[in-house]
């Protein structure tokens, strides 16, 4: 009898629970049929949108590489053409790295002053990393030795020459030798001694920055 009475409460219960599932599969029907479909969307749309960066980045990749390779071909024109154009419509890191050969390009040309600008432009621009705008400004500075004055130099580079600067090797350097061309050997001798105190500095760069302080001191002008 127990046995009997134990099957039939069995029984209830899972016809109990049978219903219980059809009763809030029907109530809730909906919205379980559209989560299910936001899922589907949402990953169908992470895939394509992974797809279309990467096509994009493709397609920008190989026009910057055409327009290198146009550049070191002598095609300056059409080089030019196609960096300017990436500036404006190219996909992730590309704008910027046009815009840096773009200057270098410029550079190569003849056109200091206007490489400069390019260079410096970059170096102030809030949406650049960091890292790239550091970069620029260097590849400024070193334009700007041969074409500007030490203070010049000294306003859009001395920034970059603090202790803490992961660039102060080659900021100390540009000043140094900005501040060389100019005369000025006592500031010169003092960047160029940051260099060689620094034990992080490259050795390429300590050995130039030597180079220097022995020039300074042979010609024995110290002011």
């Amino acid at each position: 009898m127990n046995n009997n009475d134990d099957t039939f409460i069995r029984e209830v219960n899972e016809e109990l629970r049978s219903e219980q599932l059809q009763t809030a599969w029907r109530r809730f029907r909906p919205v379980i049929i559209g989560g299910a479909i936001l899922i589907v969307v949402g990953v169908a749309g992470v895939s394509l949108f992974e797809w279309w960066q990467s096509r994009e980045s493709s397609a920008s990749g190989d026009r910057f590489l055409t327009a290198i390779n146009n550049a070191n071909d002598k095609k300056t024109d059409e080089a030019m053409k196609e960096l300017e154009a990436l500036t404006k419509d190219g996909f992730g890191s590309y704008p910027v790295l046009a815009r840096m050969r773009l200057a270098t390009v410029k550079a190569e040309k003849g056109d200091a002053k206007g490489a400069i600008a390019d260079f410096l432009a970059i170096g102030k621009d809030g949406a650049v990393p960091t890292a790239m705008r550091n970069v620029a400004k260097l590849r400024g500075g070193w334009l700007m030795v041969d074409v500007a004055s030490y203070d010049e130099v000294a306003a859009q580079i001395e920034e970059l020459a603090s202790p803490s600067s992961a660039v102060r090797h080659s900021a100390n350097e540009i000043l140094g030798l900005s501040a060389y061309k100019a005369g000025n050997f006592a500031k010169a001798r003092e960047w160029m001694q940051k260099i060689v105190d620094d034990k992080d500095a490259p050795q390429g760069a300590q050995q130039r920055a030597r180079m220097i302080l022995a020039m300074i001191t042979a010609s024995g002008k110290l002011t």
